[in-house]
């Protein structure tokens, strides 16, 4: 799949939307760009219900007066000029904004590796259908699991940021993603799941399938808990779920701003573990959101926020570093065309200089993945959560599933006893291995 002819055009009308908004009264003005092209499949059970190509693109402006931004966005291309004008009264009905300092200057920038693979690229329907059947195979291979649901994408895409002060940058990337949720049948039932997710083409997903199924399968029989406080391993797909419902908008320079995070003011305190470090980069070589760029053409780089247990700083866009007469971390992000920038992560990497295995030394419990992270409170780090595909674990025992756990502690507490594992996974943006937590445990 190509969509090479569509970026260079859109390239083109990005051009001139941001001389309209200049000749429509902006100070300063900014368009991003993007075009993508993805072939997606959705599975029911061991069945495809659905199979689409999508082709979106489109250009998002964002113009300034007197400090105040504007914003208006399109797929049209013949509306650019509606769209000037939109922005231009928008930045004007707005008032004047004293923070503002202004959108980037250009700066020299670094290409990441491993963000674009020409064999996804050329994938097409045939081979998403190809590929699809593998996910199911590969959950049929586990006796008494079946598939219940699952897909898979294959995405190429480009971007690019234009602005006034001369600022023109572009790339292009790819991206595959698949899932698959399994259930698992005997005395009871119960259910299981596992996803790929990476720049770069994979020819099969039979171990994503097989994966789900024998999650499934492994939970079985679940047995009541004992409740108390209890060592607990977080998996890469849980701890990452907790990571970024607490952590993170802890250490987003809008929150400290606003007041919004139990880590404001710490800067150069001890807040984990003295074995614990905590980049953000932009620009991890196959990272799921490394980019030359971010979203508002800052180049990307590496931040380090903890290092050895101790905070080092906090992540920026260009509006926060503004108020602080700072730099921008390259911290920009936009969920598309039609969004403005906001501060947030990129790949956002948990590591210790003291990683070892967990398993095998843990009395407690290993949970896979979590329900309602999302209701974790972001500011004080507190969260009360249910476990899924939790299990027993003790030394020299084989796991016993675990019918229902709660999970309740506050994030910013048990960062100071935490311990790494070794089996680093990247969910989504979010790099990570299993992780050890000291925390209350409720069964039923």
């Amino acid at each position: 799949m190509r969509i090479s002819d569509t970026s260079d055009s859109l390239l083109s009308y990005g051009r001139e939307l941001l001389s309209l908004a200049m000749a429509a009264g902006a100070e300063e003005a900014e368009v991003f760009g993007m075009a993508s092209l993805s072939y997606d499949i959705d599975l029911r059970r061991a069945q495809v219900e659905l199979a689409s190509r999508s082709l979106h693109r489109g250009l998002g402006l964002r113009a300034v007066v007197s400090g105040a931004v504007g914003f208006s966005s399109t797929s049209d291309m013949s509306k650019l000029a509606s769209v000037a004008r939109s922005a231009v009264q928008s930045a004007r009905a707005r008032g004047p904004d004293p923070a503002w300092r202004g959108f980037p200057r250009p700066e020299r920038v670094i290409e990441p590796e491993g963000v674009f693979d020409p064999r996804l690229e050329k994938t097409g329907a045939e081979e998403c259908l190809e590929l699809a059947e593998s996910l199911v195979a590969g959950c049929s291979e586990v006796a008494g699991a079946e598939p219940v649901s699952g897909g898979l994408a294959c995405a190429s895409g480009s971007n690019f940021i234009l602005n006034s002060w001369g600022l023109e940058l572009e790339e292009e990337g790819t991206l595959m993603h698949a899932s698959l949720e399994a259930i698992g049948r005997g005395p009871d039932v119960a259910t299981g799941s596992e996803f790929y997710i990476s720049r770069c083409y994979q020819p099969s997903l039979e171990e994503v399938g097989r994966g789900a199924a024998e999650m499934a399968c492994s939970s079985l029989g679940g047995q009541k808990a004992e409740s108390g406080t209890f060592d607990v391993l977080l998996r890469p797909q849980a701890a990452a779920d907790l990571l970024e419902n607490t952590l993170i908008p802890a250490l987003l320079a809008d929150n400290i701003q606003k007041g919004r995070s139990a880590l404001a003011g710490r800067k150069g305190v001890m807040v984990a573990s003295e074995s614990l470090t905590i980049v953000d980069d932009g620009l991890l070589a196959g990272g799921i959101d490394s980019s030359v760029f971010d979203g508002e053409g800052v180049p990307s780089q590496r931040t380090v926020l903890v290092e050895d247990g101790i905070l080092q700083g906090y992540l920026y866009d260009s509006y926060a570093a503004g108020k602080e007469n700072l730099h921008s971390t390259g911290n920009a992000v936009r969920g598309g065309y039609t969004n403005v920038p906001r501060v947030g992560t990129r790949n956002f990497v948990l590591s210790s200089r003291q990683s070892r295995s967990l398993q095998e030394e843990t009395r407690g419990y290993m949970v896979s993945g979590l329900i309602g992270a999302h209701t974790a409170n972001a500011i004080s780090g507190d969260f009360s959560v249910e476990a899924r595909n939790a299990f027993a674990i003790s030394p020299g025992e084989q796991a016993r599933p675990i019918r229902s756990l709660m999970l309740a502690g506050n994030i910013f507490e048990l960062l100071k006893e935490i311990e790494v594992g070794r089996d680093v996974r990247s969910v989504g943006s979010i790099v990570t291995p299993t992780v050890k937590l000291r925390m209350k445990v409720v069964g039923s």
